[in-house]
Order: structure tokens, then C-alpha cells, then sequence
């Protein structure tokens, strides 16, 4: 089984959420950050080719194998935005912040309830030539709360609620999210796949 691999992200939350759910594989996960590796430009048009491109570009550049995760935010009331580009809805280099209050500002006086979901796309690339990249991908259906709640998390996950737990993703534990987010579903679909050597 691979048991080290480059997460493809300079985001500390998914290089600290994907971490916790690969440690009880013995799998390490390095982020690219610590390698040196920039990111890779998403030119892609879906969460698929944007996490293929990151896997490719970091394991071209450490010579490991790579781990990728394109995921964003897609709200039906705004036909999809902020989709791929949720980490830069607000312009590049946004905060959570700013983010959040862009979506908040999109969606005033559009009539509640704003269903929502978390989308994940995780890929494993073996090497940088893959031709059979793992690809998992998985949905975390919610709804868009105008009300910030919960300090946990991050990205829209304080505006990220969940009717049957009446609570937001930033309300949860990281225990209770590892558990049913758009991400762990994903990677858990992506480790029975996981290559064994």
C-alpha cells in the first residue's frame, strides 16, 4: 500500500482534515508547502480536471505520489456558484471571510430555504504519468444559513447548515465531520480503491 504521499493543496484545513482520516491508514501526508512545490494554475472547467491537474503538477515536482482535492460550494439558488471557484468567489485572495460575505450578499433577497451542497473531488496519482488516476468524488447536502454560527472549520462552513443536526459544519467536532463531510465521504470511497503497492 502507498503509505506516503504529496497533498496537492496549500490549504492548512484540508492538508489538516485529510491527515486526520489517512492517519488510522498509516498513510503520511506531506503538503506540497513543505516540499517547496507552488500550486499548480486550475484551468480546469470541472472539480475533476482542476484536482487532476493539482496531483499531476505535485507529483511531477516531488517525485511521490500525489493526493488532490478540488471541493467547493455549489448553491442551487445561485445556479451553481460559488462551484469552482469558491475559494476565490470574492477575487484572488480572498479570506473565508470575504467569501462568505459575497455569498450572504448573492443570495439576499432570493426566498430561503438556499439548498446547498459541499462537493469533493479527491484523486491519487501513483506518478506523475498516471494513466489510471483514482478518482472519488462525493456530495454533503445542506443548506446556506444568512447567520454565521460555530468557530470550527473553515471556508463557508459557519454558513454550511444541516437541517437533521441543526447545526452548522463549524458547530461539528472535527471527530463528527471526519464522519460525514463531503471529503471523508469521498476518501473513504477513494481508500477502497487505494492502491496496495
Amino acid at each position: 500500500m502507498l503509505d506516503r504521499v504529496v497533498l496537492a493543496s496549500s490549504n492548512p484545513g484540508k492538508l489538516r482534515e485529510l491527515s486526520e482520516l489517512l492517519a488510522a491508514q498509516r498513510v503520511q501526508v506531506l503538503s506540497q508547502d513543505a516540499l517547496a512545490i507552488s500550486g499548480a494554475e486550475e484551468t480546469g472547467v470541472t472539480f475533476i480536471e482542476n484536482a487532476l491537474l493539482k496531483a499531476r503538477h505535485a507529483s511531477r515536482e516531488s517525485g511521490l505520489p500525489a493526493l488532490a482535492d478540488d471541493s467547493g460550494l455549489v448553491v442551487d439558488a445561485l445556479h451553481g456558484a460559488p462551484g469552482l471557484y469558491s475559494a476565490r468567489y470574492a477575487g484572488p485572495g480572498a479570506s473565508d471571510a470575504d467569501n462568505n460575505r459575497r455569498l450572504i450578499t448573492a443570495l439576499h433577497g432570493l426566498p430561503p430555504p438556499w439548498s446547498a451542497r459541499y462537493h469533493a473531488c479527491i484523486v491519487l496519482l501513483r506518478h506523475a504519468e498516471d494513466p489510471c488516476p483514482v478518482i472519488a468524488e462525493a456530495d454533503w447536502e445542506g443548506e446556506i444559513q444568512a447567520t454565521a454560527a460555530g468557530d470550527g472549520g473553515f471556508g463557508y462552513d459557519p454558513h454550511f447548515y444541516l437541517p437533521q443536526l441543526r447545526l452548522t459544519a463549524a458547530q461539528m467536532s472535527s471527530a463528527q465531520k471526519n464522519r460525514c463531510s463531503h471529503r471523508a465521504l469521498a476518501l473513504q470511497a477513494l481508500l477502497r480503491r487505494w492502491p496496495r503497492g
